[in-house]
């Protein structure tokens, strides 16, 4: 080990992840695995024993789970990388791994081509992602960032009485339908003029069917 090698951290808890793992690094000059765990607990025990510069960390470990993991990793070492190494792309791991603070995430069919690069990047303080993941946080930020629609903002409740109302029910037919009052009828038609900016029951009905909450043939 020369003075300027990255110390890796691998922490999975399949041996053959780790010995591939293992021998990409080795295969690389600048690169020192210090250490090798497999599962939770024995992860972080290696975090506050080992100096080290990067973890490579799966999710799914016995013990303590690699969010866990992530999170203490922060904690006790501020300044530790942690890139992890996965088999999921879905965005609910993706966005969970990023907000608990990872510094990459690659997936594992990507690891033989891009695991060098990824360590090179977390450890120069760039984010490093799969392409995959990449896109599922694109998604993510773009469902989040966009405004929400107006139908959105309606309970279910409101949703039931504007399909009703869009279908040409009375006010009293409204109330048997869904058991409540007429006053209650009138109080969510209010409502639902007042959320959506709109002052008829026409205006109303074209929402609903705009929107596709009813079916203008029937």
């Amino acid at each position: 080990m020369s003075a300027g090698d990255v110390r890796v951290i691998l922490a999975d808890d399949h041996t053959l992840v780790r010995a591939g793992v293992r021998r990409i690094l080795e295969a690389h000059p600048g690169f020192t695995v210090v250490g090798e765990v497999a599962d939770g607990d024995a992860a972080l025990a290696a975090v506050r024993e080992l100096e080290a510069d990067v973890l490579v960390l799966d999710l799914t470990m016995p013990g303590r789970d690699g969010f866990d993991v992530l999170r203490h990793s922060k904690t006790l070492r501020p300044k530790l990388k942690v890139l992890v190494l996965t088999m999921h792309s879905n965005p609910e791991y993706v966005a969970r791994a990023v907000q608990d603070g990872a510094d990459g995430y690659l997936l594992k069919d990507s690891a033989v081509q891009d695991l060098v690069a990824a360590i090179e990047a977390v450890q120069a303080d760039r984010a490093y992602y799969s392409p995959p993941v990449q896109r599922e946080l694109s998604e993510l930020l773009r469902a989040h960032s966009a405004p929400p629609r107006a139908v959105d903002l309606l309970t279910e409740r409101e949703r039931e009485v504007l399909r009703a109302v869009a279908a040409g029910l009375s006010t009293k037919e409204i109330a048997a339908r869904f058991d409540i009052s007429t006053r209650t009828v009138e109080t969510h038609r209010a409502n639902l003029m007042r959320k959506l900016g709109l002052k008829s029951v026409a205006l109303l009905t074209q929402f609903a069917i705009r929107e596709g909450l009813v079916d203008p043939r029937e």
